[in-house]
C-alpha cells in the first residue's frame, strides 16, 4: 500500500528524494513539527532532516555567541538558510563535454565552483547560482565593492570568469552567464547574504547583460 502523499510540485526546480517525498516539504514538515510513521521510519527524509537541522543549528548558535554584541539577528539567520536549503539541494545533472558523451554533474556541484570563480574577482560576494536549460545559462547574484568604478565592466569580468571556470575547469557549455549586482558594500562592512533582488542599491539587475 503506497502511503506517500499526492505529490504537488509546484516548484521545478524542487528535489524529490528517493523515497518520492519533495524534499521541500519534509524540510517544512520538520520545521512546522509534523511527524508522520513514514518520516519516522524512512531513512531518506530522516537524512534530510538531520543535514538541515545540524545546519540551522550551527547557524543560529551564532545569535549565542557571547562575544558578539547583541543584535538582532533574525534576519541574518533567515537569509543565511535560504542559503543553506539551496546548497543541500543536488539539483539537476548538468551534460559535460559534447552532446555524444554521457557525462554529467549535478547542479549544486557546478554552482559552488562557479561562486568560486565569481570570488576570484576583488571584492566581489558571490550569493545564489542556478543553473538550467539547454544550453545551460547561469543566474548568480553578487555584492560588489561601494567603491567599484565601472559597474557593467565588473560585471563583464565575473561572466568572463564564470565562463572561463565552466569551460576550462567543469568541461560545461553555458548559454547565457547573468549576473545580478544586489547590492554595492562598504569594503570594511560586516557580509550579507547576496540573494536578494529587493536592494535599493542594486545599480543592474540581472538583465544587464550575458554572455554568449
Amino acid at each position: 500500500m503506497n502511503n506517500l502523499p499526492p505529490e504537488t510540485r509546484t516548484d521545478p526546480d524542487d528535489e524529490t528524494l528517493p523515497c518520492g517525498r519533495l524534499l521541500s516539504q519534509v524540510w517544512a514538515d520538520w520545521e512546522e513539527g509534523v511527524h508522520d510513521d513514514h518520516t519516522a521510519q524512512c531513512a531518506h527524509c530522516r537524512l534530510a532532516v538531520a543535514d538541515l537541522e545540524r545546519l540551522e543549528s550551527r547557524v543560529r548558535s551564532l545569535d549565542s555567541d557571547p562575544a558578539q554584541e547583541p543584535v538582532d539577528a533574525t534576519y541574518f539567520i533567515d537569509r543565511v538558510m535560504d542559503v543553506v536549503r539551496l546548497e543541500l539541494r543536488p539539483g539537476q545533472p548538468l551534460p559535460l563535454g559534447e552532446a555524444d558523451e554521457d557525462l554529467r554533474i549535478m547542479e549544486n556541484v557546478a554552482a559552488r565552483a562557479l561562486r568560486r570563480a565569481a570570488e576570484e574577482v576583488p571584492g566581489v560576494r558571490a550569493g545564489s547560482c542556478r543553473l538550467g536549460g539547454t544550453p545551460v545559462n547561469v543566474d548568480l547574484s553578487v555584492h560588489v565593492p561601494l567603491t567599484t568604478p565601472d559597474v557593467p565592466a565588473l560585471a563583464q569580468e565575473i561572466r568572463e570568469r564564470v565562463d572561463a571556470t565552466a569551460r576550462e575547469r567543469l568541461g560545461l557549455h553555458l548559454g547565457e552567464i547573468n549576473v545580478r549586482i544586489t547590492d554595492l558594500v562598504d569594503d570594511d562592512a560586516p557580509p550579507r547574504s547576496p540573494r536578494s533582488p529587493q536592494s535599493p542599491h542594486s545599480p543592474r539587475s540581472a538583465q544587464e547583460g550575458s554572455a554568449p
